[in-house]
């Protein structure tokens, strides 16, 4: 016996438990500095096998390691995989290799010295990667390619790209010229009855940071805000440490970086804060927006606010104390769902994890007791409704990911971790921010109700068209039918649909918003709050639709998973999107929290430029050509060469690196510290809160036509119940536009 199915289940614990997917990758999927393992094991393997034959009087050695590579020997009636006697010298052989490489007393590979030396622990994590190798050279039962559809490319055991994969390709480019000929066919019909128009446009003046009173739970999201920028500094100090490693491996300007901080621990703390401060900011969002839904804040809300932030950080320095105390190796917290580190993006200890899901349900019950009168008034599919299911959606979604455990197998557990990546990323964030920006726009005057709840629609049936199903591109190596690539390369190409339109409307709404700020008599308090929120609709038609469908066809994925490109789209979309529309609705917030006069308008345009500029260099200048390089070398070389450790910090891509620098400088500190500056401000200074209730819908005020009897250009709160509900209707203030 070689190794069990016991053993293959511990090693993937300790893959995951050291953060070694957070360094090199499994069946494509994890860090990018690390080799990918599958692949590693694959090309070491047959190279060895391959030896051995050439030293028998084997008459083709090359058909020979093929033909012992590709039978699949596996026995289900006995669950028993058959190996030869020179794939098991190879195990063996490849158990010394990763003894070395993991028992290493040095930082030379930007792990911390001597991480795996355990020889049972070797034994185990060597088994983890033969099992994946296995499945990436047999051929799936009654198929002429592999479990994995003959990924990784790797000649030796004759893996190319299977006819699903080039045709399913082609495929999902007809259908993306397909859906954009289709999209502007609609649009030019019936472009009047879609997105921002100057006629839902009334004349109407913007009520002023100081003129509109605030809660206390409104008051109490300033500290929200001030957590997000801190969170956000981290998260960008250690991205900046994170492209050193691939700068210089050896030394960060003399310091040995990785005897404290390890490539892995950084990422893993990094690609957390991604997501916790960008969620943050959501919350804090909802927590302030819930009174002009409902009018009125119950009374001690705030205290509930409060013991939420209170329960995100103490998730935080839990979740980030496990991580460290998994990645070092502590004995004592070995196995502990206390401090086991998990897949990557779920990276938090299950205790942790569930707790984070505990806090995101303690919110949207908050939110549902803040709007729950309003509720009661109204029907199930107007916007206080469509607010309040987009908000469910976010915990209950992110709950899915407790099904993918440490022991589940890695197909399995692929799957219901891509909900989180894909669906509660990539699909109900996205919702919850439709709605949510919706909600404003609302509520500053600029459209009808009617008109906001259309777009909302219009997008959860665009993204639930491409982006549900869609959610299977990021399986087609992970061990699942073909069927899953033929979906997932289909309905992926259909995401840049609605990626596209909403670019197209993000244009209108800057121009709508120019002529209405010409005629109203107040200026508008928001100006690169809405800037950021234009921001989000290019990075997302770029970061999200254009580098995301580049990498999501199966020909390109095949030969790029885990490459630059894969961390170029990451950055441009994860930031360039749900950052930006985090800094977005932190000054939206902000504006109305910290006087007037104390404003710092100047170092809000100053973050947005920085932010931006910063992301494009991050983008353009590096992750981007270096993916390119790295897709054709994939291509020309092979994937295991492209993935190598020598090959990523060689001279010339350094270079490339280093180019980066600037860019991470601007993005820093004319981007990030200015935006934790505005939000100090906002816990320092912020107004007093005065009332539990407030004017529905209303952040502005209508300015009277001087034909209707009154002053010209008298300014009133709307008449109505809800002040979008009469703009545009005849008779009205807000007849036509005209002021």
């Amino acid at each position: 016996m070689i190794f069990t199915a016991a053993d293959i289940t511990a090693g993937q614990q300790i893959f995951l438990r050291r953060g070694l997917q957070q360094y090199g990758s499994i069946v494509g999927h994890g860090g990018y500095l690390g080799p990918d393992y599958t692949a590693d094991y694959l090309r070491r393997s047959s190279t060895i096998v391959l030896d051995d034959l050439q030293a028998t009087d084997v008459q083709d050695p090359r058909g020979e390691l093929v033909e012992m590579m590709r039978t699949n020997r596996y026995d289900p009636s006995s669950k028993t995989l058959t190996y030869t006697d020179l794939q098991a010298g190879a195990f063996t052989d490849l158990k010394a290799h990763y003894a070395e490489y993991f028992g290493e007393p040095t930082t030379k590979y930007g792990l911390i010295p001597n991480m795996i030396t355990d020889p049972q622990e070797i034994h185990q994590l060597t088994a983890f990667f033969a099992w994946t190798a296995w499945a990436a050279a047999a051929e799936r039962p009654g198929h002429n390619y592999s479990y994995t559809n003959n990924w990784p490319a790797e000649p030796l055991v004759a893996n190319g790209p299977t006819a699903d994969i080039i045709v399913w390709s082609g495929l999902s480019l007809v259908a993306l010229l397909v859906g954009i000929g289709v999209l502007f066919g609609l649009y030019s019909r019936w472009s009047q009855r879609m997105g921002w128009h100057a006629s839902e446009a009334p004349a109407l003046a913007f009520r002023q940071p100081g003129e509109v009173a605030v809660t206390p739970g409104q008051r109490a999201t300033a500290w929200f805000f001030f957590v997000v920028a801190l969170l956000f500094l981290g998260q960008a100090l250690l991205g900046a440490a994170l492209e050193h490693y691939r700068a210089d491996l050896s030394s960060f300007f003399g310091i040995d970086l990785a005897q404290l901080l390890p490539f892995n621990l950084a990422r893993t703390w990094h690609v957390q804060l991604a997501l916790l401060w960008t969620a943050a900011s959501f919350l804090a969002a909802g927590i302030f927006l819930a009174p002009y839904i409902s009018g009125r804040e119950p009374k001690r809300q705030h205290w509930l606010a409060y013991g939420l932030l209170g329960a995100v950080a103490l998730v935080i320095a839990g979740s980030f104390t496990g991580e460290a105390l998994s990645v070092f190796g502590v004995k004592w917290a070995k196995g502990s769902l206390l401090w086991d580190q998990q897949w990557e993006y779920l990276d938090l200890p299950k205790v942790w994890q569930g707790l984070l899901v505990v806090g995101l349900f303690l919110w949207i019950a908050i939110i549902f007791r803040g709007i729950r009168a309003r509720l009661k008034t109204e029907s199930r599919f107007n916007m206080p409704w469509l607010f309040f299911y987009a908000g469910l959606a976010i915990p209950g979604f992110y709950a899915v990911g407790l099904l993918a455990g440490t022991e589940t197998v890695l197909t399995v557990a692929d799957y219901w971790r891509f909900w989180v990546v894909h669906l509660w990323v990539e699909d109900f964030l996205e919702l919850f921010t439709t709605v949510m920006v919706a909600y404003i726009f609302v509520m500053l005057g600029v459209v009808r109700r009617k008109i906001a709840m259309q777009l909302i629609f219009l997008d959860v049936i665009l993204y639930s068209v491409g982006g549900v199903i869609g959610t299977m591109h990021h399986l087609y190596f992970s061990g699942t039918p073909v069927e899953h690539m033929a979906l997932g390369a289909f309905f992926s190409a259909l995401e840049i649909i609605p990626l596209t339109f909403l670019t197209i409307e993000a244009w209108s709404f800057l121009q709508l918003g120019s002529r209405q700020e010409s005629r109203s008599s107040a200026p508008f308090p928001h100006r690169w709050a809405v800037m950021f929120l234009v921001a989000v609709g290019f990075w997302n038609f770029l970061g999200a639709g254009v580098f995301g469908f580049l990498i999501n066809l199966p020909i390109v994925s095949y030969y790029e998973i885990g490459t630059a490109l894969t961390a170029n789209h990451a950055h441009a979309s994860m930031m360039g999107v749900y950052g930006m529309l985090g800094v977005g609705l932190g000054l939206f917030v902000l504006r109305y929290l910290i006087p007037a006069e104390r404003w710092p308008d100047r170092l809000a345009k100053l973050s947005f430029w920085s932010l931006n500029i910063g992301l494009a260099w991050m983008t353009f200048a590096t992750l981007l050509p270096l993916g390119v390089i790295q897709l054709w070398h994939s291509i020309n070389d092979g994937y295991f060469e492209a993935r190598e450790l020598g090959y990523i910090t060689q001279p010339g891509n350094a270079i490339l690196e280093w180019i980066r620098m600037p860019g991470d400088i601007i993005f820093i500190v004319g981007g990030v510290v200015p935006f934790l500056w505005i939000t100090w401000l906002g816990v320092r200074y912020r107004i007093k809160a005065t009332t539990h209730e407030v004017p529905i819908e209303t952040l502005f005020v209508e300015e009277t036509p001087a034909d209707d009897g009154s002053p010209a250009g008298a300014a009133t709160l709307p008449s109505s119940r809800y002040g979008s509900d009469r703009r545009g209707t005849s008779g009205g203030a807000g007849t036509g536009g005209s002021g």
